[in-house]
């Protein structure tokens, strides 16, 4: 089991997202998104097992968001992590909140418990649009995502804490507007 911390879009706007993990989920052989019950976000730590304990990653997400509103981020790009299985996530317009977070997440926990791809000078902020696109369909997906042309905003308004698999929510609170 695993424990994550995040920030989610837990409002209409999450819509637009959520339309592409449709749309991406038609190159994977199940949709991995909507499979998992559980809203657009950005991932700032993964620890595995027993690394952190949950009311330490807790305290140090809501330590973290101090201060912070709802984050409004706009989205331009799809872009691919290469791999087998390729995994497609929605690119964020630079913006220094959500680098602020992730940098005092990882002041407050040391990284060397996180997952590499968390780490700071690893982490590239990004909303999975999918986890397993499916070999045989790898060169649509890359051509669907260099044909998006679209801009489209989400308000992150929830922070959380949670564990997987599945994903269960431990502890959540949402952001002042």
């Amino acid at each position: 089991m695993a424990l994550a911390i995040n920030i989610r879009a837990d409002n209409n706007s999450a819509a637009e997202i959520e339309r592409l993990w449709d749309q991406v989920g038609a190159f994977e052989a199940a949709p991995s998104m909507r499979a998992l019950g559980y809203r657009p976000h950005f991932t700032f730590a993964i620890y595995d097992g027993s690394a952190i304990e949950q009311q330490v990653a807790w305290d140090a997400m809501l330590a973290a968001v101090v201060g912070e509103t709802q984050l409004r981020i706009e989205f331009k790009r799809i872009r691919w992590f290469e791999g087998s299985p390729l995994v497609l996530w929605a690119e964020p317009v630079v913006d220094s909140a959500l680098a602020r977070i992730h940098r005092a997440v990882s002041a407050a926990i040391d990284p060397a418990h996180c997952r590499p791809h968390y780490r700071p000078g690893a982490w590239i902020p990004h909303c999975t649009l999918g986890t397993a696109v499916a070999d045989e369909r790898r060169n649509d997906a890359i051509a669907f995502a260099r044909a998006f042309d679209r801009s489209i905003e989400l308000t992150f308004d929830v922070v959380d804490c949670v564990v997987f698999p599945p994903v269960r929510i431990i502890a959540e609170w949402r952001l002042p507007s």
